[in-house]
């Protein structure tokens, strides 16, 4: 068995002064060094840092990059061009290894921290034994080269790669307090894009080659996009929001200062569909498009694209009522509110509490709109066929705002009534047995073969559509990610297996 141990040794953000006397250690006593070099013969930043460090004799293992960006041949494309390169990295590290070497590989930064080295570590530590020794991050260093307080408090500091699609940089730049962004290059406009869009491009700063004597720090916003190396970081600090009541609640104030002249503005209810942005209605994609301020459960704000101007209030699944309050709140103080849900605000959804807090007196001058949207009883029913083609009820299985008794009740009554029932929320982890429970109920007053479908991620990439009878249905496979539709008597199946319910009722 091999004795060789492989160690991943951090070398921090580029001035030696910041590596750690266990990496100077570890590195003076290797049988082997490796590192990684660019593309085109640039020298290796890593073994730049650690220059004066490595000693005379040591065998060395430069790994160099076959590409960066640019034109490359390979019929797995670039990551099939990358893997064959891990593999080569693999069996020259291993061949030092099994023959009892201990072997070092040197990274910038933090070997496990958007890092070359996890990809080594991947490979071989199954193999052989490894540590790893952390360094001072880029982030850390760019951080303290400002220097700016990152976060405080409770505040959360969010980082992300710069090769994120700008609307999705924008939108996670909106949802946190703290930011930094990595890997800019030639993504750099981009990222600056979603800054602008996100309201922090004033407070974002650049720092190029953190810690080096060539460091940079400036504005991003005055920051020219073409001379932007690989190497370097966004850092949007965190507002200071300690002191009193005052200075923790300056976002607010500056907004309803902002509106102050302001007649009161108006809480609008959209519902954003099942998923695809395709099923948006217009009067749903021009009313966020102008709002000031977008309110709902995160999944579902989310959703929203950010833009400049409009801020983000995301929160947890069980506090509509609080939700409806404080869009109200902001609507009262000038702003244009959109307070959005999933499929129809209408149906289980937002706008039943948005008008629950209206009913406070101190909201009476405040107008509500409500946008409608695809339900997703709609939509799961087109992609059947036309199973809500007669009388239906719309029922929801979750016991929080109602007891299982008035459930098993109006459930009962709509099997005897033949309808066709369109069943949200059907099983949750919280609540395993309720479905199971309800077939039971619906088996007592229906036939065992009456038609069910289980709709799953309508219009999103995992949908997927199951056609069954009550006897058959397998509760255990369904969750919150489905609808359940339980046919009428009349329901019936098409030889290519659509499901579709007469209009006529026949005695």
């Amino acid at each position: 068995m091999s004795t060789g141990r492989l160690w991943g040794v951090g070398l921090g953000p580029g001035d030696p002064g910041l590596i750690t006397v266990k990496a100077a250690g570890l590195i003076g006593n290797a049988d082997v060094i490796a590192y990684h070099a660019g593309a085109g013969g640039k020298q290796s930043i890593a073994r730049a840092i650690a220059a004066d460090l490595i000693p005379a004799g040591v065998i060395e293992e430069e790994l160099r990059y076959p590409v960066t960006t640019g034109n490359y041949d390979h019929p797995g494309g670039y990551h099939g061009l990358l893997n064959d390169f891990y593999a080569e990295c693999e069996r020259r590290l291993a061949a030092h290894l099994e023959q009892d070497r201990d072997v070092v590989v040197i990274a910038e930064g933090d070997p496990l921290f958007y890092g070359s080295f996890m990809y080594l570590y991947d490979r071989l530590s199954p193999r052989f034994a490894t540590e790893v020794v952390p360094g001072v991050t880029a982030m850390a260093g760019a951080t303290a080269a400002i220097p700016e307080p990152l976060c405080r408090h409770e505040d959360v500091l969010t980082v992300l790669p710069g090769t994120l699609p700008v609307p999705e940089l924008a939108r996670r730049l909106a949802d946190t307090d703290a930011a930094v962004i990595m890997k800019l290059g030639r993504t750099f406009s981009g990222v600056r894009e979603a800054l602008r869009q996100a309201g922090v491009l004033d407070r974002a700063v650049y720092v190029e080659r953190a810690t080096r004597d060539s460091q940079q720090i400036m504005p991003a916003r005055e920051v020219d996009p073409t001379t932007v190396p690989y190497m370097s970081i966004i850092v949007v600090p965190g507002l200071d929001r300690r002191a009193d009541a005052a200075g923790r609640a300056t976002r607010d104030e500056t907004q309803i200062a902002a509106t102050a002249e302001k007649q009161t503005g108006t809480v609008h209810v959209v519902g954003l569909g099942p998923g695809p942005d395709k099923w948006l209605s217009p009067e749903a994609g021009e009313i966020l498009a102008r709002v000031d301020d977008v309110i709902g459960y995160a999944p579902y704000v989310d959703r929203v694209p950010q833009r400049e101007g409009l801020t983000r209030h995301a929160s947890g699944n069980t506090v509509e009522v609080d939700r409806g309050r404080h869009a109200l709140q902001l609507a009262k103080s000038g702003r244009e509110v959109a307070v959005v849900s999933g499929g129809d605000a209408g149906v289980f959804g937002m706008a039943a509490a948005v008008f629950e807090a209206a009913e406070d007196p101190a909201y009476a001058d405040v107008d509500i709109n409500v946008a409608p949207g695809i339900s997703a009883a709609l939509a799961a029913s087109a992609l059947a066929g036309a199973p809500l083609g007669a009388d239906l009820v719309l029922m929801s299985m979750s016991d929080r705002l109602k007891p299982w008794q008035v459930i098993e009740k109006r459930l009962r009554a709509a099997g005897e009534g033949d309808f066709v029932v369109a069943i949200y929320n059907p099983r949750s982890r919280s609540r395993p047995d309720q479905l199971e429970q309800a077939r039971q109920v619906l088996l007592e007053v229906k036939a065992p073969g009456t038609i069910v479908i289980v709709a799953r991620d309508v219009g999103r990439a995992e949908e997927s559509l199951q056609v069954t009878t009550l006897d058959e249905l397998d509760t255990e496979t369904v969750d919150m990610k489905c609808l359940v539709i339980v046919g009428a008597s009349s329901t019936r199946v098409t030889p290519s297996g659509r499901v579709w319910t007469p209009r006529f009722v026949s005695d």
